[in-house]
């Protein structure tokens, strides 16, 4: 029936439109720092069944396959593409990269969650009270904190997160603290706040802390930032398939309502 096939392209503009404002969104972010694409997922919905496979007819003769009509799609989930983007070089002491898997954790306001957000942005900065934090919305400190010493002439972060410095009138540098990272069984689930920031989730499982190089955490890159790694041309290529599927969904459509016109019309000749 033409009225099945409106509901089933229907489904689909709904869905398309979904898409179309995923890989818009990837598109727009494609120099945010840390920033990871998103994908959708498509997924059929029920099918109706005219005839079963295996119906005898009157010979019994048994039917090789069976009728199915597809009531169209939904969006099943958007997936996060977790790739390491580029690193840029900036040669700012504070700007941090996570070269391999892991988050930084940082702490923010009690009303998101349990106030434990989770980033791979490193563009940090010392507030007015010499705290180490992230320079995204308010300033969200590190965990686990790091205080800096005023007038810290140089800093020095390693691969494994330790953290030095040097301040004037010494010329020897000393640790002043320890960078963490953390990492999750299912990424996947974390759920998105926005800012490249993230949070816990049931689905993601508890966060796992280690040191940067241990139980395959990856390293810190002092002096780099992490790039988005939105693709623009395969978001362009998806967004003309999109945008093609959307217009068949619509011709499709335009093709119902004509045979429903024509049964109008039968209906009243």
């Amino acid at each position: 029936m033409a009225i099945t096939a409106l509901h089933a392209a229907a489904s689909g503009l709904r869905a398309l439109s979904t898409q179309i404002d995923v890989v818009s969104n990837n598109l727009a972010n494609a120099e945010t720092t840390a920033f990871k694409a998103s994908r959708v997922n498509f997924q059929d919905l029920v099918y109706q069944e005219l005839r079963q496979p295996g119906t005898a007819n009157a010979q019994g003769d048994v039917a090789p396959s069976g009728i199915f009509v597809g009531l169209g799609t939904r969006v099943d989930n958007t997936q996060i593409d977790l790739t390491q983007g580029s690193l840029q070089a900036t040669n700012a002491p504070l700007d941090l990269a996570i070269q391999g898997n892991g988050f930084f954790a940082i702490k923010m306001m009690q009303g998101f969650g349990n106030g434990i957000g989770y980033t791979r942005a490193g563009n940090f900065f010392v507030n007015n009270k010499n705290e180490l934090v992230l320079g995204i919305g308010e300033g969200y400190r590190l965990i686990p904190p790091i205080s800096v010493p005023t007038g810290a002439t140089t800093i020095n972060i390693g691969q494994d997160g330790t953290i030095q410095v040097q301040q004037p009138g010494t010329g020897t540098m000393r640790t002043i603290g320890q960078l963490q990272i953390t990492q999750f069984v299912n990424p996947q689930g974390l759920q998105l706040l926005g800012g490249s920031i993230y949070q816990q989730t049931d689905a993601s499982g508890p966060p796992i802390t280690s040191s940067p190089g241990t139980q395959g955490a990856g390293t810190t890159q002092q002096g780099f930032l992490e790039q988005s790694n939105v693709d623009p041309v395969t978001e362009l290529v998806t967004l003309i398939k999109t945008q093609r599927a959307f217009e068949m969904n619509s011709q499709s459509i335009q093709t119902a309502d004509q045979a429903l016109q024509t049964v109008a019309n039968l209906r009243h000749g």
